[in-house]
């Protein structure tokens, strides 16, 4: 039984949601394997640290992500937002990164 404070569906697009933002985290998982792997041979501090932020931020993104389904109704918007934005942020540090991978050094 529904009462005036709780909305139909909330649970549906909460999981709906979880589910995209981890779809994404696991697309991501594989950029940063092909990352490690080119970054490995030429043995790059710049790169290997990088991919290090990476990880961590992955991981930041995955407890906010555990956080969201623990959090009250009130607090699931302001959650969602944070990890939308760390989403975003993220995405544009992946791509910053396969730049830096795939752009032929120098030496070459």
């Amino acid at each position: 039984m529904e009462t005036p404070n709780t909305q139909p569906g909330i649970g549906s697009t909460l999981q709906a949601y979880e589910d995209k933002i981890a779809a994404q985290i696991r697309a991501a998982n594989t950029r940063i394997d092909e990352f490690e792997a080119k970054a490995k041979p030429r043995r790059a501090q710049a790169e290997v640290a990088a991919i290090d932020g990476l990880k961590a931020a992955r991981q930041n993104i995955e407890r906010m992500l555990v956080d969201l389904k623990t959090a009250g109704d009130a607090q699931a918007v302001r959650a969602k937002a944070d990890i939308d934005k760390a989403i975003v942020t993220f995405q544009a540090s992946l791509e910053d990164v396969r730049r830096k991978l795939t752009t032929p050094s120098e030496k070459k």
